[in-house]
């Protein structure tokens, strides 16, 4: 793990061109935290980048239905949700759902 890397696990987000204005033009952010759950991520990811998190989570809590998260190239739908586990150096990814014919 690099230096200056906090005590603990990290994982890496990657997100969409979409939501890099909220993170000053990043496309891939190291959050803290791992392991956790996708939810505990996405709550440091919207700690570091406010507004984020709310593009991605309802007012409810739940993955919006327009977003789909992998954790390892896994569909978190097809596993624990929000509550599936990410480990630490574990690859997030946020894509948008696409639709057409």
């Amino acid at each position: 793990m690099p230096s200056g890397t906090p005590a603990g696990g990290v994982a890496r987000v990657t997100l969409p061109a979409a939501l890099t204005e909220l993170t000053g033009g990043r496309a891939v952010v190291d959050i803290p935290g791992a392991p956790a759950a996708v939810r505990d991520i996405l709550a440091g990811l919207g700690a570091a980048h406010p507004g984020v998190r709310d593009r991605l989570i309802t007012e409810r809590g739940r993955l919006r239905p327009h977003v789909n998260i992998f954790v390892d190239g896994e569909n978190i739908r097809f596993l624990s949700g929000l509550d599936t586990p990410v480990a630490d150096g574990a690859e997030v990814v946020v894509l948008p759902a696409l639709s057409g014919g």
